[in-house]
């Protein structure tokens, strides 16, 4: 490396952390350092191209590393003072009072068990719908029916989430509440339903992917032996292909968990546990609505609680992405390799 690539690194890092610290401390300049760096850089992509391409990948790199990390510390310290005065009540409790900002009173449980409700009914629609829809597109319909299917599902993704919430507002909500004569206007029936449509897409595409990315010659193999066009489905399209569906589950239920919208509008904003906690068609909260219903107007520990609303699902993702890792690694030691 000679002295010039060595001043582009070191120009580039140094304006890069000193764009991270200007905007920690005095955002106003953040701008300067950002200009530094694109001179730099610019001057480096016309002079050393190649070393320039592998500092702005490390870069790259870098920032979303420290970028995760600064999100997850400030997570954190906003939510120590509802734990210091809650402690793990703020987790655990069950009784009445469960949230009253006049007593300063926070509890998580009502929205945990909301977002858990609803996140098992939306997968009970979405996980097997999906993986059958994918079978289809990608095993069994002619290829002008795929070439229909497939670009319609995917502008059914792009469809923004108040649409849904809106539609369910409308039309499930209000049908719920004149055929069953609900008490509240808003179930987590309701919710789940929506929010298990809008994560169809989502499985239906990333699941056909991987099921179109098992090696012909696989199935061929299982046809010449005599096996049926089912059968080689069941025993070899899905085996290996499954941890890629497996992680398109997975990203539906991380779509689920982090539904704003739709669960917004449709639900209740009651922070009660359903009575009987089985009884789906009654409406309390969930953990992304209560922040976007309260974060307007929220100060001291009633914004720290819905901080430590976004720690807890915050682990919940990281928690899923670690599964769906783990699931991938596993399936890829059975197979005898990555797909």
């Amino acid at each position: 490396m000679d002295r010039g690539e060595q001043f582009v690194n070191g120009v580039a890092v140094a304006s890069v952390l000193g764009a991270l610290l200007a905007f920690l401390v005095a955002p106003a300049y953040t701008v300067f350092p950002l200009l530094a760096f694109f001179g730099v850089v610019t001057y480096g992509w016309k002079a050393h191209q190649a070393n320039t391409a592998k500092l702005l990948m490390f870069l790259m790199t870098a920032s979303t590393i420290v970028i995760l990390g600064l999100i997850t510390v400030y997570l954190i310290l906003r939510s120590i003072p509802v734990f210091q005065a809650m402690g793990l009540d703020i987790v655990l409790k069950t009784s009445q009072p469960l949230w009253s900002t006049s007593q300063g009173i926070y509890s998580l449980v009502p929205m945990m068990w909301g977002t858990l409700v609803t996140t098992l009914l939306a997968m009970a629609i979405a996980a097997p719908l999906g993986v059958a829809g994918a079978l289809f597109i990608s095993e069994i319909a002619p290829g002008w029916a795929r070439e229909v299917i497939k670009p319609g599902i995917e502008i059914l993704a792009g469809v923004p989430s108040i649409v849904y919430g809106f539609i369910g507002y409308v039309i499930i909500n209000t049908y719920m509440m004149e055929e069953f004569e609900l008490a509240n206007f808003g179930s987590l029936f309701a919710a789940g339903l929506v929010i298990g449509v809008m994560a169809l897409p989502t499985v239906v595409s990333v699941a056909e992917d991987a099921i179109d990315s098992v090696p012909e010659s696989m199935k061929s193999g299982s046809l010449a032996l005599g096996a049926t066009d089912w059968q080689t489905i069941k025993s070899v399209t899905i085996p290996a292909s499954f941890s890629g569906v497996s992680a398109a589950v997975l990203l539906g239920v991380g779509r689920a968990v982090g539904e704003t919208m739709a669960v917004t509008v449709m639900l209740p904003h009651q922070q009660v546990l359903p009575d009987p906690l089985y009884d789906v068609f009654k409406g309390t909260e969930t953990l992304t609505s209560v922040i976007a219903g309260q974060y307007g107007v929220a100060s001291g520990n009633q914004m720290s609680a819905l901080f430590a609303a976004g720690v807890v699902l915050f682990v919940t993702v990281l928690g899923l992405s670690i599964a769906s890792q783990l699931v991938e690694a596993h399936m890829e030691r059975k197979l005898g390799g990555s797909q």
